[in-house]
């Protein structure tokens, strides 16, 4: 039986369309820490039987190679059953697992025997790894950025929003660490990724980028919430030209009030996370703030926490990470609804209002 054709990333990253699918044959575990994004995950072998062949193989490696073959030939019969029974005639899918081993070739030479073109991806998921972290070492130093900066409840990511729509480019990292970036910022129905799947969709969605136009990000830390973005991304970032949002404080008290209203939700679980300003604010005053949150009273909580943590923290910490704040172009609004966010985008991109989509 001839062996599956091996296919080298860099011309998969070319072509982008050449395959119909992307299989990841590996375990579910391997697949909940990263995956190359939209891949279909496939496992030949799960959790425990990888857990079983591994320790068997430490023992006798024909046993444990006699082992996997039995279960791997089981479960491509039941993925071939379910899975990909309603599959075309011209399905192309690109296989892989964990470095391009029997795993991948194995899922492959069947798919192939039955008529599909099925392709192997050479080196597996390690070429991929090796890949993102190339990518985001490099590419992000040359690209050209603009940072939105302003005050927490200035609505930076709703006017990144905003620009996409009118056909921007833009890089929503909030959106990927699935987390606000603030203290308060965790989701409440959605988990952080784990930082190697974070790192793929950034490095995903950063290599989509036209290099010859300008992307908008928002001012962030090293840090959103568990993920840490590259170093050259924050080098690139704290070099940019700035656009600051420029909003009153009332203003931006109603946007936070209405953006984070789900803490009062889980009152008790809105304490604790205030827990983490032990040590930044007076006991007395992190008190008063946790019997707040406990009692759902949050207009006053957050009218001082923007007044005593968030605008002094943004005063200090701003203008000496971002280079060319100073000289930053200003949108000074009051107008947070959606209107005003097209308004700002359109200001920003330097469209007429009324082409806005």
């Amino acid at each position: 039986m001839p062996s599956p054709l091996a296919f080298d990333l860099s011309s998969i990253l070319e072509e982008r369309t050449g395959f119909d699918e992307i299989v990841d044959v590996r375990s579910p575990a391997e697949f909940a820490e990263d995956h190359i994004p939209g891949a279909l995950n496939c496992p030949v072998l799960n959790n425990e039987e990888r857990h079983e062949v591994g320790l068997l193989y430490a023992q006798s490696p024909f046993k444990a190679r006699k082992l996997g073959a039995a279960l791997v030939a089981r479960n491509i019969a039941a993925m071939l059953e379910t899975h990909f029974h309603d599959r075309p005639k011209h399905w192309r899918p690109l296989v892989y697992c964990w470095r391009g081993g029997m795993r991948s070739q194995s899922a492959a030479l069947w798919f192939n025997l039955i008529g599909w073109r099925a392709g192997q991806l050479a080196g597996g998921y390690k070429t991929w790894r090796r890949h993102v972290v190339g990518l985001l070492a490099t590419l992000p130093t040359t690209l050209q950025w603009r940072v939105i900066c302003g005050a927490t409840g200035s609505g930076k990511t709703r006017l990144l929003t905003a620009l996409a729509a009118w056909g921007e480019q833009t890089l929503d990292l909030e959106a990927l660490a699935a987390h606000k970036g603030s203290v308060l910022g965790g989701l409440p129905d959605r988990e952080q990724p784990t930082q190697k799947w974070f790192e793929s969709c950034l490095a995903d969605r950063i290599g989509r980028f036209d290099p010859e136009k300008v992307i908008y990000v928002e001012a962030e830390s090293r840090k959103i919430g568990v993920c840490a973005l590259p170093n050259a991304l924050i080098d690139a970032m704290r070099a940019a030209p700035c656009i600051e949002i420029c909003v009153t404080q009332q203003a931006r008290l109603t946007y936070l009030l209405d953006g984070y209203a789900y803490l009062g939700d889980n009152p008790a679980a809105f304490a604790g996370r205030l827990e983490r300003l032990r040590g930044l604010i007076d006991n007395a005053t992190l008190e008063r703030w946790q019997t707040w949150a406990l009692e759902r009273n949050l207009p006053p909580l957050f009218q001082e926490l923007i007044a005593r943590h968030y605008d002094p923290l943004y005063a200090r910490s701003q203008h000496k990470n971002f280079h060319q704040l100073a000289g930053a172009r200003q949108l000074v609004t009051d107008d947070l609804s959606e209107e005003g966010f097209r308004k700002m985008a359109a200001e920003v991109a330097g469209t007429d209002i009324s082409s806005l989509p």
